[in-house]
């Protein structure tokens, strides 16, 4: 069962994060007021989510053919490790609130990117074209989410927000 690949997930996202910095459990759990077509790109996010959280327990891991096996384990370990080190920076926010250092220097947004790859990595160690279906569905949405947050942001941090979405690139 590939419900084993959420355990590590699951861990860094929200017990490393818990561990780190109690408070930003809830931080990370904010999202801002949606308006108009950002509700129903919302709710299909929030429906992908959890298509992508509940799918691994109803595929397997498949070895053959062990160049999907490999790509999928490598995208897999690459996304566990920038999640944590995106969990790390998220729990250290600046005094202005605007996170820019670590991996916030490379990407506005790396532990969405971090979910990216290892659900990608998900979908090609179980071959799972529901799973992939999900991960399309998430990674399209999410883009409305992010620029909700990113709106959300340049009100409430001002003229330093702006001034990093002008140095660091909103994904990669």
């Amino acid at each position: 069962m590939a419900a084993v690949l959420l355990i590590p997930f699951l861990s860094l996202r929200f017990g490393v994060l818990s561990m780190l910095d109690s408070s930003a459990l809830r931080r990370a759990a904010h999202f801002p007021p949606f308006r108009g077509s950002e509700k129903p790109a919302y709710w299909l996010y929030q429906l992908s989510s959890a298509a992508l959280l509940l799918g691994p327990f109803f595929a397997s891991v498949h070895t053959a053919p062990a160049p999907l096996f490999w790509s999928g384990a490598a995208l897999y370990a690459f996304g566990l490790l920038l999640l944590l080190l995106s969990v790390i920076g998220f729990a250290a926010p600046s005094e202005s609130g605007v996170r820019h250092k670590g991996v916030y220097r490379i990407s506005r947004n790396p532990i969405y990117v971090s979910y990216f790859f290892v659900f990608l990595g998900c979908v090609l160690l179980t071959q799972s074209l529901p799973l992939l279906a999900a991960l399309l569905v998430f990674q399209l949405t999410a883009h409305t989410v992010i620029r909700a947050e990113e709106r959300w942001c340049r009100q409430t941090f001002g003229a330093a927000y702006e001034r990093y979405c002008g140095s660091v690139r909103r994904y990669l």
